[in-house]
């Protein structure tokens, strides 16, 4: 699913090159949960952004679903994010003036999916993530914990072949965290490929496999 050879990416910070990925490698195989565990500044969110193919690496090579993602166009780029990666996000990122079955309908109307099945799979994700009752509901009206589980339903609802999650319970309490990463291994057990990017050993120790990244250099761990 996920194969990235000898990843290299480096920043100018004022007069200073940042490396933030040095020479990384990394494999992640269909069906598989990982967790992509580091502290700020290590580089993970520079690598979660090239997973999710909203930046792309100075050297090295990256395949996603066998796809040579460094020699695509700023506009496939966008059609691959579109149709093959699910985000879920720290903040959220809901639109505020949406409903919860609105913002999770907002891909599919990207993708240019007929209402009468927008409707029916906007349905399925909301009842997937147990929010059934609040479809209708505006984001301000939703706790921290259904906000989530409204961006996880937006990010399955194309179907994606990957779900990338950073911090994805970050802004949560510990009990709403648990009840959003049992839902990640609910989907886990549907088939889907998930890595989750974190800081928290705690949440990284959830996933199957975890990945330690620091200073930009990618090793294995177990937690």
């Amino acid at each position: 699913m996920i194969d990235i050879h000898d990843l290299c990416k480096v920043y100018l910070v004022g007069d200073e090159r940042v490396r933030a990925l040095d020479h990384a490698t990394l494999h992640i195989y269909p069906k598989e949960f990982v967790s992509i565990i580091g502290p700020s500044g290590s580089g993970k969110s520079t690598l979660m952004n090239i997973i999710g193919c909203l930046d792309v690496a100075d050297a090295g090579t990256y395949r996603l679903d066998n796809l040579p993602i460094e020699s695509y166009t700023e506009n496939q780029l966008a059609q691959i994010r579109n149709r093959k990666i699910g985000f879920v996000f720290q903040s959220f990122n809901l639109i505020p003036k949406l409903t919860a079955e609105e913002n999770v309908e907002l891909p599919l109307i990207y993708q240019k999916v007929p209402r009468s099945e927008r409707v029916q799979r906007v349905k399925e994700a909301l009842e997937r993530v147990g929010l059934t009752k609040r479809a209708r509901h505006l984001p301000t009206e939703l706790s921290g914990g259904q906000q989530q589980r409204v961006a996880i339903a937006r990010a399955i609802v194309t179907r994606p072949k990957l779900i990338l999650a950073d911090e994805p319970t970050g802004a949560l309490d510990s009990k709403t965290s648990q009840e959003i990463i049992d839902i990640f291994h609910e989907l886990h057990a549907q088939g889907n490929t998930i890595v989750l990017i974190t800081h928290d050993p705690n949440v990284a120790r959830q996933a199957s496999r975890s990945i330690h990244i620091l200073d930009g250099r990618i090793t294995e761990v177990n937690l």
